[in-house]
């Protein structure tokens, strides 16, 4: 049997690994459009701060550890057609050449590509002028050139996401003075706006100039690098003169090869694919972030995920063998560090779970992340949701200084919503204590016993006042 892989990235080298490992004697091939296949682009933002000390250090593994499992990689090589009926793919190689390579079963993870917002002047800059995207390889090499080429003193974000933010330190840490330019009410928008406040403080300390309900309309060449023009919350003016400029502001799914061999598509686009990661054309799979999500609470969305996407490759290499194996679903868990702060979240917040017809309440508390009479406690704000009607555990956001753990905190809320767990059922879990390190209930377990005192208990007393 002979397994092509399209995309060098999370889903298709998982692929190929799972393949490798169930069935040794498979011919698996991985269609590589770069030379970098298996890096971690989540960790391009600290090879530019200067924390990640060389560019290859950012490969999970080498070209000779991707190939020792047996594997064969097809590098720089763009697949330009899928011939579904004939099993066969059109190829560009390296030096041009028109080429074909058949196979058995096909497995397509080609990933997102960098939204480019409508901003006037972008069709004519470029990296040769100090405007970026950041989304591959490719680009961090643009980007560090720029770097050393133009010496910036100053910078500007476009997007306050999970990137821009983290760029927004990697900058800051090379010296630059950074501008940070987001569209809506707060930074970080995936966390209430009471929480994105928060992260939006520890950039204000850190000497980042945050603009948020502003947009930028035009970017141009200035006497003396590059002039950007704004508009504020009240559609006042603004402008600003930098010498460089970042575009984050999220990512679209890139599908034209399988729409084009026929596949449906979904939510913003993304390729459907069922639980098994097949996309209804006959022997062609796809993964990662070029299709949609199956979400464990909200059914099929989109939500591109470096862990989604690791999961859904493995899923389909299982699959495209003749396994039986299913995706399990997302819970959208991510986290992000922002200079000493760390925000993460998991599950649904209200207006998401509101759509998925749930009826949400929440409550905030800031407990402790280890007894206050052991040197350096420091609170964790933590909000909690859930079903007002059942008390089903709906969500959870938190925002801690590092050294909260709060990493690993919102990993055991992701653990309790996988397995269906009510608020009130969250305190029974038998956590780990000792003072430097936590309390005998966990801050995570304090948080969800806020939530029952504000929004279970008196009709648990008024239960019990009629017995």
């Amino acid at each position: 049997m002979h397994i092509v892989a399209i995309g060098g990235s999370d889903a298709g080298i998982s692929a190929a690994l799972r393949a490798r490992e169930l069935d040794p004697s498979a011919e698996v091939t991985v269609v590589v459009a770069d030379a970098y296949p298996n890096f971690s682009i989540c960790g391009i933002p600290y090879y530019v701060s200067g924390e990640v000390g060389h560019w290859s250090n950012l490969a999970h593994r080498t070209h000779a550890d991707l190939e020792a499992t047996g594997m064969r990689l097809r590098l720089d090589t763009l697949v330009t057609s899928i011939d579904v009926d004939g099993r066969r793919l059109a190829l560009r190689t390296p030096d041009g050449a028109e080429t074909s390579l058949s196979y058995d079963e096909l497995i397509v993870g080609t990933g997102a590509l960098p939204v480019r917002p409508p901003i006037a002047g972008l069709d004519d800059l470029g990296p040769a002028d100090g405007v970026h995207v950041l989304h591959s390889m490719g680009d961090t090499f643009a980007l560090e050139q720029s770097l050393d080429r133009i010496k910036p003193s100053t910078a500007l974000i476009v997007g306050a996401g999970y990137v821009g933010l983290e760029m927004a330190e990697g900058l800051t840490a090379r010296g630059i003075a950074v501008t940070q330019v987001e569209m809506l009410p707060e930074v970080l928008p995936t966390v209430d706006p009471s929480l994105g406040a928060l992260v939006r403080a520890e950039l204000d300390r850190n000497g980042v100039a945050v603009h948020t309900r502003s947009t930028v309309t035009a970017v141009s060449r200035g006497s003396s690098g590059l002039h950007v023009d704004g508009a504020g919350p009240d559609g006042a003016p603004l402008a600003w003169d930098v010498d460089l400029v970042l575009l984050v502001v999220g990512v679209r799914p890139d599908t034209d090869l399988l729409v084009a061999a026929g596949a449906r598509t979904g939510p913003r686009g993304a390729v459907v694919v069922d639980e098994t990661m097949a996309t209804g054309l006959p022997h062609v799979w796809a993964a990662g972030d070029c299709v949609v999500t199956h979400h464990r609470q909200l059914g099929v969305t989109y939500l591109p995920l470096g862990t989604t996407a690791h999961k859904q490759g493995r899923v389909a290499g299982e699959n495209a063998l003749g396994g039986t194996a299913r995706f399990a679903g997302s819970l959208g868990t991510q986290v992000v560090k922002v200079f000493d702060l760390v925000a993460a979240r998991t599950g649904l917040r209200e207006h998401e779970a509101t759509a998925a017809g749930f009826a949400p309440v929440s409550s905030t508390a800031t407990p402790d992340d280890h007894k206050a009479y052991y040197p350096g406690a420091q609170p964790i704000t933590i909000r909690i949701t859930g079903d007002a009607d059942t008390g089903l555990l709906l969500g959870a956001q938190l925002v801690g200084r590092r050294g909260t753990e709060t990493a690993k905190r919102v990993d055991t809320y992701a653990t309790a919503l996988f397995h269906g767990m009510t608020v009130d059922g969250f305190s029974e879990l038998d956590l780990s204590y000792t003072p430097p390190l936590g309390s005998p209930w966990d801050a995570t377990q304090l948080a969800a016993q806020t939530w029952v005192r504000e929004h279970r208990l008196p009709a648990q007393a008024r239960a019990l006042a009629r017995r």
